[in-house]
């Protein structure tokens, strides 16, 4: 059956049911006179025939028919949905209470009395037509509420495009009644997100949707409003079956995005109200795919922004690590602390050595509470100094480590400025410069031993001559004394003693001055292939028959592999010589002397060291200059060391000490490895 349409402003339809004739044709002449328009049946099946195929707005019905009567009628139509609000009027000629009682029971509204006037019978069906048509708008009305209730909370959560293009057109495929719906949302530039609703209501895509025909009609002017479309040629839906389509754009801002199309396939079912259904929805449909854009944008702007600032902080880390890593290369022990004394810096060099700290434990920490072998009140005054004046505080330390080796550093106080010029950190470098420090007295050393020897060369054949004479007078007046010459004097015992002194003294001059002449002597020569054990074991044999001291324990450790040198074998044995008997002198109450040789590097290392009482630091620096000794006065010229050094300097080589008062002292000579036969280069 068709379903009730809405009062149209020329007249309602109104169906009259009567088995008479005569009254319905009366009655029709009555509606029609005012306005309307009349349908009319005799019996109940033939009215229900004209309900199936007309839209009514009122059944005036006869109570008395042969067959199916005027409540039986009545009470079908109640039963049935689309004709459940149609207004029916009964007429009846009998005024009886139960009568009326029995179609007021059956569902009628009203309940007339034949014959009635005209004016009375158009008042009374105006009155309902009346209240039936805003029920229709309150249905209707409630209809759309409804409607767009669900398809706000819909969109609500509609985040994306494709989202809001599927719920949209579920929405109004279902709120319309529509054969088809579709759905389309440009997207940018990339690209067009659709949804089409078909007959089954299951979503389809774009292959169903004429899109450059649409896209034309979005870009025209026709589309800042909603078009009714009935020419196939321009639909925009492909389907085969349908007869019309209304097509609302989805317009924000004064453009259109996209567009919602429903389509019919009968006109009749493309009412206002169905109308007013796919705008409100295209409305709705609009805002939400303008914010699903936005947060689209905005999702893909937070990615793009996600994305680079985890590659600015990965590069920022990358960056981070490699200025750790250029801090942890430099040469220097290097550490930051902050206005607090906390460190923030401590590089590689800081965690090795034996005064080594592992980073993670001083991070954050107070410096006084790291670096406790130092005085507290000089490191805090020398980092206020460094804040207070902002100027680079350079100093030199001397450390000792356990084995008394002697390292040289200079340490520099670096303030370092923030943005407001504002000293926050001082960074400390410590660089260890015992190489150049050893360098540059080797250097002063070299030049000290030169300018000696220059003086030695000058002036000991002058000293020698006057000796030589000395010695000579002092010789033979001892042999006169010795024959008797002088017996008669009562001082000749005295004269005996002094001669003595003059010819010991003068003698020990002379020793004197044979060490100058040894130490500026040039020792060019020609140089050949020495074998290193062979001197240490020679040295060692003629050092332990000078039986200089007791108690000496002399041990030789010298490989069969060890490299051979290029030199003057006298010389390194005189070397070896002077530094074991410089090394029995220090070990009055008996030790260990050690003669050792072994392969480092390219090099023959020569060892010989002691158990005996040591050597200052303060004099570790003096031991090879000239006439610098520790021993008793006659007992050392204070020119061996001196010696030594000249012998090992000349052959290339280096003299090294380490010494510890009370454990002992090592000299070490380095000198090049000569060539082997094979051909293999040693040096």
């Amino acid at each position: 059956m068709a379903v009730q349409s809405a009062t149209k402003e020329t007249g309602a339809t109104v169906l009259i049911v009567d088995d008479d004739g005569s009254v319905r044709k009366s009655l029709s002449h009555i509606f029609e006179s005012a306005g309307h328009r009349a349908l009319t049946a005799s019996d109940a099946p033939s009215a229900l025939r004209v309900l199936h195929k007309e839209a009514c707005d009122l059944v005036l019905l006869d109570v008395e028919m042969p067959g199916v009567n005027g409540l039986a009628l009545c009470r079908l139509l109640r039963a049935q949905a689309k004709t459940k609000q149609l207004p029916v009027v009964m007429l009846s000629a009998s005024d009886d209470e139960n009568r009326r009682v029995e179609a007021f029971a059956a569902g009628a509204d009203d309940y007339i009395i034949k014959p009635s006037t005209p004016l009375e019978l158009l008042t009374r069906v105006s009155a309902h037509l009346e209240t039936a048509q805003r029920e229709r708008d309150l249905l209707g009305s409630n209809r759309e509420l409804r409607f767009l209730a669900d398809l706000g909370r819909g969109l609500l959560s509609a985040h994306e495009p494709d989202q809001v293009v599927r719920r949209a057109a579920g929405a109004a495929y279902e709120g319309a009644n529509a054969t088809l719906c579709a759905c389309v949302l440009k997207i940018g530039e990339r690209g067009t997100a659709v949804c089409v609703f078909d007959r089954e209501g299951s979503a389809e895509g774009a292959s169903l949707i004429y899109t450059e025909r649409l896209q034309g009609w979005l870009e025209s002017s026709g589309s800042s409003r909603s078009s009714l479309i009935e020419e196939r040629d321009s639909f925009f839906v492909r389907d085969d079956e349908h007869v019309i389509e209304y097509a609302a754009p989805l317009r924000f801002d004064g453009a259109s995005q996209g567009a919602l199309i429903v389509c019919f396939d009968s006109r009749e079912d493309c009412g206002e109200t169905e109308k007013r259904l796919v705008d409100a929805a295209a409305q709705q449909a609009a805002l939400a795919a303008h914010v699903s854009l936005l947060y689209k944008a905005a999702r893909d702007s937070s990615t793009n922004l996600a994305r680079e600032v985890e590659r600015r902080t990965a590069e920022a880390e990358a960056q981070r690590r490699f200025t750790e890593m250029i801090i942890d290369s430099l040469p220097v022990s290097l550490y930051a602390i902050d206005r607090d004394y906390r460190i923030v810096a401590w590089n590689r060099n800081r965690e090795l050595g034996g005064q080594g700290i592992p980073k993670h434990q001083v991070i954050g920490r107070n410096i006084f509470d790291v670096l406790t072998r130092q005085r507290r009140e000089v490191l805090e005054r020398e980092f206020k100094q460094a804040f207070k004046t902002g100027k680079i505080e350079r100093i030199e330390q001397e450390t000792q480590t356990a084995e008394g080796e002697t390292h040289h550093w200079l340490v520099s106080k670096i303030p370092m400025r923030g943005q407001s010029d504002e000293i926050t950190h001082v960074i400390t470098v410590g660089e260890d410069v015992t190489a150049r420090v050893e360098a540059n007295r080797a250097i002063a050393r070299a030049e000290k031993l030169a300018a000696v020897g220059r003086l030695a060369a000058g002036v000991v054949h002058e000293i020698n001559n006057p000796l030589a004479t000395i010695s000579a007078c002092a010789e033979a007046l001892e042999s006169r004394v010795r024959e008797g010459a002088f017996d008669a004097s009562t001082e000749v015992e005295d004269l005996r003693e002094y001669l003595g002194l003059i010819r010991s003294e003068a003698f020990r001059c002379k020793t004197i001055t044979n060490g100058l002449l040894d130490f500026s002597r040039a020792r060019a020569g020609e140089h050949m292939p020495v074998n290193i054990p062979d001197v240490i074991t020679s040295a060692g044999r003629l050092v332990a028959h000078q039986k200089r001291g007791e108690g000496i324990e002399i041990n030789i450790e010298a490989a069969d592999d060890v490299f051979p040198v290029l030199g003057d074998e006298g010389q390194l044995q005189q070397a070896v010589i002077a530094l074991a008997t410089n090394a029995i002198d220090a070990m009055p109450d008996g030790g260990r002397l050690t003669l050792a040789a072994r392969n480092e590097e390219g090099k023959v290392v020569i060892e010989v060291s002691d158990t005996g009482v040591g050597i200052k630091s303060e004099n570790l620096t003096k031991i090879f200059d000239p006439f610098f000794t520790t021993k008793e006065v006659g007992r050392g010229t204070g020119l061996g060391l001196a010696v030594c050094y000249g012998i090992v300097t000349e052959h290339s080589g280096r003299l090294d000490v380490q010494s510890t008062v009370g454990v002992g002292t090592t000299f070490l000579i380095s000198l090049p490895a000569a060539k082997v036969h094979d051909g293999e280069q040693r040096t």
